[in-house]
């Protein structure tokens, strides 16, 4: 909250809902909303019978002092001191000078809350300079890190877009980039997650995609993560990151060298990550699937496309299934495997797809799920080619 030029992050249940300010008596009603005195004291002298907040009727109009939260108001006013434009300003001019002091302060500030956030984003040069402790040499990590961590707060908090971000770290005339990517590979789990998602967020078109996939260590150190890291998190945001900076046929072919098709096969085959980390990784397993190499992986790896089929039957969305589609249409029926058919058949996967038909799928799901059905049918060697006899209560379309 902005206060004659000062901002204040103010507690919601310190505030009055009335006068939206500090209480400075907090008193409690008959139905257990607290007010200030004084805003309270003018609703009912004001001739209204009711709690401004819940619109009940008040079968009393007395109050009583609510002295637990006055405590806590008192003790929260001691150690909250107050940030003005001016204060960020001198942030800005450490920063600048590199008297790299201030980010504690910062990030200190940055993480409370997304109106912290807003508000220093607010004040001119505010992100230009604390990205620009990236270009500087003398920076250690713990430095960078910081500033990493500040970066990714301030995006996650609207402060600033993704264009601004991609030209502030990767459309410098000083590489900055390259301390993304070292906090990456030396930070403190954090960090690494908060530069995993400024990767993301800044891989914006095929220019910037390549130039963060060609990092040295970037790819293998983004590999090592997804296969270490158990919190479903931060293995989300390794995903998301490896999706959007996956875009060329050299990135896809070196990722699939480096043994991301394992990878991927393992996580999809644990039933302990949740559905968002199954999409994903159906979503990054799709955009390799095109490659040679990783059309090899998928039908040569002896669990993954039996894990793809076994995600079939979980309950996904509707793009993740499509996906799932795709990958299978792909090794099944646009380039025939014969390893990845039998995969499909010794995990009942035409029966999976048969039920897919029968869902509002799209019309193009519909259609590969028809081809798929067709490559088994007249797999002699199926015990699902007499589909006409055993699964007669299913009708595609």
């Amino acid at each position: 909250m902005v206060r004659n030029n000062l901002f204040v992050n103010i507690p919601s249940y310190f505030q009055c809902p009335i006068s939206l300010d500090v209480m400075k008596s907090p008193v409690s009603l008959c139905t257990g909303v607290t007010y200030d005195r004084s805003s309270i004291q003018t609703w009912l002298d004001n001739g209204n019978n009711t709690c401004p907040a819940t619109r009940q009727v008040l079968p009393s109009k007395d109050f009583v002092p609510n002295l637990t939260l006055h405590r806590l108001i008192q003790v929260w006013a001691a150690q909250s001191p107050a940030v003005s434009s001016q204060m960020v300003r001198a942030w800005i001019a450490d920063v600048e000078s590199r008297r790299f002091g201030a980010l504690p302060k910062i990030l200190d500030f940055v993480s409370g809350s997304d109106e912290n956030r807003r508000f220093v984003t607010s004040v001119d040069g505010f992100v230009a300079a604390v990205a620009g402790v990236l270009g500087n040499a003398g920076a250690g990590i713990e430095v960078l890190e910081s500033v990493v961590r500040v970066l990714d707060l301030v995006m996650a908090g609207n402060g600033v877009t993704r264009e601004e971000m991609e030209r502030l770290i990767l459309r410098s005339n000083i590489d900055r980039l390259s301390s993304v990517v070292l906090v990456l590979e030396k930070g403190s789990p954090d960090s690494k997650i908060a530069s995993a998602r400024i990767l993301e967020a800044i891989a914006i078109d095929v220019e910037s995609k390549r130039a963060i996939s060609e990092k040295d260590v970037l790819l293998s150190e983004l590999l090592r993560l997804l296969s270490s890291e158990t919190d479903s998190i931060h293995l989300d945001s390794v995903l998301s990151c490896l999706i959007a900076i996956t875009a060329t046929r050299q990135t896809k072919t070196q990722l699939v060298r480096s043994g991301l098709v394992q990878t991927l096969a393992k996580t999809l085959s644990e039933s302990t990550h949740p559905n968002s980390t199954a999409e994903k990784s159906l979503k990054l397993l799709l955009t390799i699937s095109n490659s040679r190499d990783g059309h090899t992986a998928i039908c040569e790896d002896p669990i993954c496309v039996a894990a793809v089929v076994e995600r079939l039957s979980m309950k996904l969305s509707s793009s993740a299934a499509a996906d799932a589609v795709t990958v299978l249409w792909s090794v099944c029926y646009l380039n025939r495997d014969s390893k990845a058919q039998a995969a499909v058949e010794r995990s009942n996967g035409l029966t999976k797809i048969l039920l897919l038909m029968q869902t509002n799928c799209s019309m193009n799901v519909r259609k590969m799920c028809s081809d798929l059905v067709k490559i088994f049918r007249v797999n002699s060697k199926s015990c699902l080619a007499c589909y006409d006899t055993k699964t007669t209560h299913i009708t595609p379309y």
